[in-house]
């Protein structure tokens, strides 16, 4: 039986989905945030010592990072569906590239994003508020937005006329991209008719619904 350790609003949502999809059985526990930090609790470091969100014990192994537990799913119990390309498929190289782009590229800009955003709502002497908001402005302006603008309308190019990232099936790459892209659709004012139909269509995957009854409605902070 696997155990997944999960976070409300957090990539466990991606893990519990996968699992889901897979048939595979498994339990799930559940853990709040601190209140102030919004990190995960202590009590996940007796887990794994990073103590982070999603983990899963599968037998006596134990496994964080969500890009990890989702190749390892997929692999083991996964083979005969069609969430993973063949080895010399032609997609084969796409569905690599988006497994990976998705931590690898995009959820940085997001975090960044979400920690600007921290630094803004933080309580300041009056005097220093002007100055740390022309750094943090700086930053977005210079840097955050223009690369987010840059890679949403590229995902926005590669999903026109596409159900799927690979075309008419779901992947392991829908699995990892599902997240980021939920976050970057709550912090954008852009114009992405492609990739709000593509994350309509995940949150209404029955898959995703069922998983998303298991842990609680995402709600991105």
């Amino acid at each position: 039986m696997i155990t997944l350790y999960a976070l409300k609003q957090s990539r466990a949502y991606r893990i519990a989905w996968l699992l889901e999809l897979l048939g595979v059985d498994y339990d799930i526990e559940i853990s709040e945030r601190n209140v102030e930090t919004h990190f995960a609790p202590e009590s996940l470091k007796k887990i794994h010592p990073l103590g982070k969100s999603p983990m899963i014990k599968d037998g006596n192994l134990v496994l964080a990072e969500s890009g990890a537990i989702v190749e390892y799913l997929i692999n083991k119990y996964g083979q005969h569906t069609a969430l993973k390309p063949r080895h010399d498929a032609a997609n084969y190289t796409d569905y690599l590239f988006w497994l990976h782009y998705a931590e690898g590229s995009l959820m940085p800009l997001l975090v960044m994003s979400l920690v600007f955003r921290k630094i803004d709502a933080q309580k300041m002497p009056f005097y220093a508020k002007p100055i740390a908001r022309k750094i943090t402005d700086g930053v977005r302006n210079s840097f955050i937005n223009p690369q987010l603008k840059l890679h949403l309308a590229f995902i926005e190019q590669s999903l026109h006329n596409k159900t799927w990232l690979l075309g008419e099936t779901l992947t392991g790459a829908d699995i990892m991209m599902g997240f980021p892209l939920q976050a970057a659709l709550s912090r954008t004012d852009m114009t992405l008719p492609a990739i709000t139909a593509y994350v309509e269509r995940i949150e209404s995957e029955p898959a995703y619904v069922r998983a998303e009854q298991r842990i609680g409605q995402l709600t991105l902070l």
